[in-house]
Order: C-alpha cells, then structure tokens, then sequence
C-alpha cells in the first residue's frame, strides 16, 4: 500500500501529465501546490514509485510518466468526480431540454454523442436502446411474391425496421390488409418486446372472429414480431483524436479508428457490466491496439432496466475526473429522458 506521501506525489505527477503530455520531473511535482516536498524527497519517492510499477520513464531523462497501474490506482483511490460549474450544467440540462419536443430517439442520441465529444473534446458513443424498447407507431406490410412479403415497422422514435417474412399458406392480401388494419389500432403504443405476448393473451378471439384461419395468421406474426438483435452505435468526435498528442502518428489513429468502425468491437465494449461509472484503462479493454487508450461509460435505465451505454474513448492521459462526473450526469439525464420519450410522461 502507498503511503500518503507517495499518493500525493503520484497524484500530481499524474495530474500535471494529463495537462502536458511531457514527462514530470521531481522539480516540478516538488513546486506543485498541495505537495509540501523538496526535489530530493520527491525524486526519492518517484524512484520508489517506478520499481513498484506505478510510473514508468519512458527514456533516460529524469522525467516520468504514469504506468497503467499508477492510472488504475489514481481513478480507484485519488480522483474526486468534478462537479461541473453553472455554465456547464445549464448547458447540459438545456440540451436535454430542448429534445423534448422530438419524438425521435435517434437524433436525441446522435446529439447526444456529439455534446459528450464537444464537452471533453475526446470521441463520444451512445450505444442505443435495443429496438424492442421502442413502441409501436405505425405497421405495414407489403406483398413481393405469393409467399413472400416484407413487414415495415415504424416505432415511436422514428426508427424503420424492415422484417422479410414467409406468406403462409391459405394467408391472402386481403387477410393481411385487415390483419395490418387490426394491429395499428389495437397495437399502437404498445413496446415491440410486448406485442407477441399481447396478441396472444388479449385479441386472439377477435382476431379469430375477423379473420379467417387463424394459426397461420400466428405464425406470420411471430415472424413480424420476432426479436431483433441489431444494436445501434452513435459515435462523434473521431477526428477530436488528432487534438491529442498521442494520435499525432497518423498510422496510429488510423488503426484506432478502423478498429472503431467495426460495430463489434464496440459493442462490446459497451456492453454494461457494472452498476455505475466505469472505467477501463488499457489492456482492460481487451485490445492491444487500445493499450494506450481508456474508455469511460455507464448505463442509462428505461423502467429501471439498463437498456444501454453511453461513454467516452480516449488516451489514457484523459481528464478522469471531469469525464467520470460527465458520465455520471448525462447517463442519468438520459435515463430520465429516454423514459419520457418512450413512455410520454
């Protein structure tokens, strides 16, 4: 364990490194307000520092630089979330705000994004909700052949999902008219999770009574009403990147950015695992190409379910306590929008 001398001294190299991106000699850790040391305790202390593996000195000059240890232990142990300033948070709170005339999700979280990536001036992902949170707006399906067709679901965040579908047999066009007709009326509102379950429990009679065949019409609709898996990834700020010293080798952002555009990769890291902010530093990120990056994220809740995440990717040499205190503002200023939007209230 570090003694409260060395924490102090690893915070300040930390936080001076964060704002130069030069390496910290012990001269001017030793002249930083709140360290209270001479230059040869500190360079002492900083030797001791590096044999533990918390800094590192990435050439023969009498600077260092924080390992990924030292980060780890300054988020753990030494970093105070900001408490963002009046101006800041009026911003925030009038984004969230003026989206509250729009009923499409994807733009609120598309501008979401980009407000992230504007506010840290790092890149900005929102992984958003899974389309079975959204509610049905308006359903349409159009005949291509005699056994095929395709479903077109519109939802109340103005997302368009498009379903192939298989015509079962003794099912015409003038059955799935009155089955299209049916299901706007009855099933508008209702989140797509719910509609098989709904169909089944509460119009299976009626359905019965206006159509014709009623299994096949079942079928079709489990079809229609199946579950999609597609996650939707909102990123802005890519190009915030080459603000940043360490991306000044362009070969290097190029690989960072290419292994960004694959939804993959970034679906899982985005995936929630943990109640709160998280933050994971280098080889955390189960990337080599990311070693020398972190990525910052929480959940954001609808009806108190994590449904999905936004966060922050960037050089490990990241604000941490400005970005933790972002995080943990707008995911649940998201949390409290998106439920308005989906539920309208």
């Amino acid at each position: 364990m570090l003694t409260e001398r060395q924490k102090r001294i690893l915070w300040a190299v930390i936080d001076d490194y964060i704002l130069t991106a030069e390496p910290v000699g012990s001269r001017t850790v030793s002249r930083k307000d709140g360290v209270g040391f001479s230059a040869a305790t500190v360079r002492n202390e900083m030797a001791d520092l590096e044999e533990m593996g918390y800094l590192e000195q990435p050439h023969t000059s009498a600077g260092r630089i924080p390992s990924q240890k030292g980060y780890r232990f300054f988020v753990d142990h030494l970093v105070t979330p900001q408490i963002w300033n009046k101006k800041e948070l009026t911003r925030l709170h009038e984004f969230f705000s003026s989206t509250t005339g729009t009923d499409h999700l994807e733009e609120v979280i598309q501008h979401t994004s980009g407000l992230l990536s504007q506010m840290t001036n790092y890149m900005g992902v929102v992984m958003g909700p899974k389309f079975e949170e959204s509610s049905l707006k308006h359903l349409q399906i159009v005949p291509i052949t005699e056994r095929l067709a395709v479903a077109i679901l519109v939802t109340n965040s103005g997302h368009v999902e498009q379903r192939k579908i298989v015509v079962p047999d003794g099912v015409t066009v003038q059955s799935m008219e009155k089955l299209v007709n049916f299901l706007n009326f009855r099933l508008q509102g209702i989140p797509l999770r719910q509609l098989s379950k709904r169909v089944a429990m509460d119009y299976q009679e009626e359905l019965k009574y206006h159509l014709d065949q009623l299994e096949p019409i079942l079928l079709m609709m489990q079809q229609i009403f199946q579950h999609s898996q597609e996650e939707r990834l909102f990123m802005s700020g890519a190009t915030r990147m080459l603000d940043q010293p360490e991306f000044q080798d362009v070969d290097k952002l190029k690989t960072i950015l290419d292994l960004i555009e694959e939804n993959n990769t970034m679906i899982h890291l985005m995936e929630p695992t943990i109640e709160g902010v998280q933050v994971r530093i280098g080889s955390e990120l189960s990337l080599q190409e990311m070693d020398h990056m972190s990525f910052i994220s929480a959940s954001y809740y609808y009806q108190g379910e994590a449904v999905g995440t936004i966060g922050v990717l960037g050089p490990t040499r990241m604000n941490y306590a400005r970005v933790i205190g972002l995080i943990d503002l707008m995911s649940k200023d998201f949390s409290n929008r998106l439920n308005v939007l989906v539920d309208g209230k």
